[in-house]
């Protein structure tokens, strides 16, 4: 006996910024709009969640009053297409936290954490869409099994609208830019 899905007929077809906005949270969970059409995100690992959420919370805490770090939530990075993305970790202004959507704007750092079947999107695509979008600083997160985790640091040439490459750090990010920020990952 099989058992076929069909999915939802506003999966074959591109959603607008009034549409998408006017969804519930639940249905906004576990996907992403790019170029107006829904992809659907897989779960993440306990391993990405805890590296995101040591980052956040280290980058909260070095942040002070001017600046946020949290997980889970989109940035609008376009209206027309609809390109809204879930970063593993953003980094934005503290007095922008009532303001929705999120746009790149409110924004100074987007981390991603590579995962087995986003190594693509997280090392092409969004850094291009975040650098495009004006996002100052972009940080890819390597990680692998009995492996410290390698962050790898971006600043944005605003007259390319391209990142160029920062600081590389393993284990302990010792991080100037955005602002001054250390980070343990050695026990991972």
């Amino acid at each position: 006996m099989t058992a076929e899905m069909t999915a939802p007929e506003w999966m074959h077809r591109q959603i607008t910024s009034e549409q998408y906005d006017s969804w519930t949270e639940e249905q906004c969970a576990g996907i992403e709009i790019v170029d107006g059409m829904v992809v659907v995100s897989p779960s993440a690992s306990k391993r990405r969640n805890r590296i995101a959420r040591l980052l956040a919370n280290a980058l909260d805490e070095a942040g002070g009053e001017d600046w946020n770090a949290d997980t889970n939530f989109d940035v609008r990075l376009q209206d027309v297409p609809l390109n809204n993305r879930r970063p593993d970790v953003v980094v934005y202004r503290a007095d922008s936290i009532d303001e929705s959507p999120t746009r790149p704007e409110h924004v100074l750092l987007l981390v991603e954490v590579v995962s087995p079947g986003s190594e693509t999107t997280d090392r092409v695509v969004e850094p291009d869409q975040y650098a495009t979008a004006g996002v100052p600083f972009y940080w890819r997160v390597e990680q692998a099994v009995a492996r410290v985790p390698i962050v790898h640091t971006y600043v944005l040439d605003a007259a390319s609208r391209s990142y160029e490459a920062g600081e590389v750090f393993g284990g302990v990010v010792k991080a100037a830019v955005p602002y001054p920020v250390e980070i343990d990952l050695s026990g991972l």
